[in-house]
C-alpha cells in the first residue's frame, strides 16, 4: 500500500502516510527497526513508483477523507525503507503541493550529503533527521549502514542542510539500552544537536518488536537523564515513548493531564505539585499512578522527576 491513513501522529497531528519505497529497501538495517531487517541495503537512488501514481493515490485519499470530515494536517513521506532513495521524491512533492496540505519527510539522513537529496528535502515543509549517535563505532553497531556510506559525510551533510533549510527541522534519536544511552555519549549528541538548531529534538525508545530480539529500551531513569542533558543545549526536547493511539482516558482529569504531560516531558516534583494545586488534587493521585505502574519517579542531579512508564498508559 502506497498511501495509508490518516493516522494519529504525536509529531504531526493527523498524518496521511506515503510509503514511496518498496519493502524493505534502505541504506540502513537498524537493530531496532519495527519492520524487520533490511532485505536490500543500497545507496543508489532509483525510481520505485511513477510520481503520477503516488499523486493520484494521495489525491483520492484526501478527497475521501474530506468527504468524511476527517482532518489531515500533513502528507508524510514515511516509508518501509529510506524515502530519499526515491529519485522522484522532489517531483512527487511538487505534484502534491496543489492539495494545500503541509508536506513532511521522515528520513534517516544517510544521503543528505548529496545535493539532489538536500534539494528534494528543502521542498518539504517539515523534515525529521535521524540522529541516533555522533560516534562512528556506535553508528555501525546501531544503524548497520551500507558499507558504501561514510559517517563524516552524514554529519557534515546534516549541518549543511540545517543551515540552508527554510522549513521546520526536527531530529529524532532512538535510544537503545547499552548502545547509545551512556552519559558521555549523550553529551556529544547534545553538542551536535545544538549545532543543528532543530525546532524540536525527539527522544524515542523501541516500543514495537525490533529487528533484533536483544534490543531493549533504556529505563525511565536513563531516558530522563538523556532528556535533561539534551535540554541544556537544545531549546525544545520531547519524548516519543508511547503509542499515539493510546489515549489517556478512563481517568480523572488531573491524572489524565499528568500522564499526558509526562508522556512527552518529565516533570519536576514542584511542577507536579503546582499542577495538583491548580486542579484541586492532592499527592494521592500521584501515588496511585505510581502504585498502578503508570507513572515513574526518578532522580537527576538531586531533583525528583516524574514521567509516564513506557507502554503502560
Amino acid at each position: 500500500m502506497i498511501v495509508f491513513g490518516p493516522v494519529p501522529s504525536r509529531r504531526l497531528g493527523r498524518s496521511l502516510g506515503i510509503n514511496n519505497i518498496t519493502p524493505k529497501v534502505c541504506t540502513y538495517s537498524c537493530v531496532y527497526c519495527q519492520v524487520g531487517r533490511t532485505i536490500k541495503t543500497q545507496v543508489d537512488r532509483r525510481a520505485f513508483y511513477w510520481p503520477e501514481e503516488i499523486a493520484a493515490e494521495v489525491e483520492n485519499k484526501v478527497r475521501v477523507a474530506r468527504e468524511n470530515g476527517e482532518q489531515i494536517d500533513y502528507l508524510t513521506f514515511v516509508a518501509d525503507g529510506e524515502p530519499t532513495l526515491d529519485i522522484n521524491l522532489a517531483r512527487e512533492i511538487e505534484l502534491l503541493r496543489p492539495l494545500g496540505i503541509r508536506i513532511a519527510v521522515i528520513t534517516n539522513a544517510s544521503l543528505i550529503w548529496r545535493s539532489d537529496v538536500a534539494e528534494a528535502l528543502r521542498k518539504a515543509n517539515w523534515v525529521s533527521l535521524k540522529v541516533d549517535t555522533v560516534r562512528e563505532d556506535v553508528w555501525r553497531k546501531l544503524n548497520r549502514p551500507s558499507p558504501l556510506l561514510e559517517f563524516m559525510d552524514l554529519l557534515t551533510g546534516m549541518i549543511g542542510f540545517a543551515k540552508r533549510y527554510g522549513g521546520e527541522l526536527a531530529t529524532e534519536t532512538m535510544l537503545v539500552k547499552g548502545l547509545n544511552d551512556a552519559e558521555e555519549h549523550l553529551e556529544l549528541l547534545a553538542d551536535f544537536l545544538m549545532a543543528l538548531k532543530p525546532a524540536k529534538a525527539y527522544l524515542a525508545i523501541p516500543t514495537r518488536p525490533p529487528a533484533e530480539l536483544w534490543v531493549k529500551p533504556p529505563s525511565e531513569e536513563t531516558v530522563n537523564r538523556a532528556f535533561q542533558i539534551l535540554r541544556r543545549k537544545v531549546e525544545r526536547v520531547e519524548l516519543l515513548t508511547g503509542y499515539e493511539e493510546n489515549a489517556f482516558a478512563c481517568m480523572g482529569d488531573v491524572a489524565e493531564d499528568l500522564l499526558a504531560i509526562t508522556a512527552v516531558h518529565p516533570m519536576r516534583e514542584e511542577a507536579v505539585r503546582e499542577l495538583l494545586a491548580k486542579a484541586g488534587g492532592d499527592w494521592a493521585v500521584v501515588k496511585k499512578l505510581i502504585d498502578s505502574g503508570l507513572l515513574a519517579e526518578t532522580e537527576y542531579e538531586g531533583r525528583k522527576y516524574y514521567l509516564q512508564r513506557f507502554g503502560k498508559a
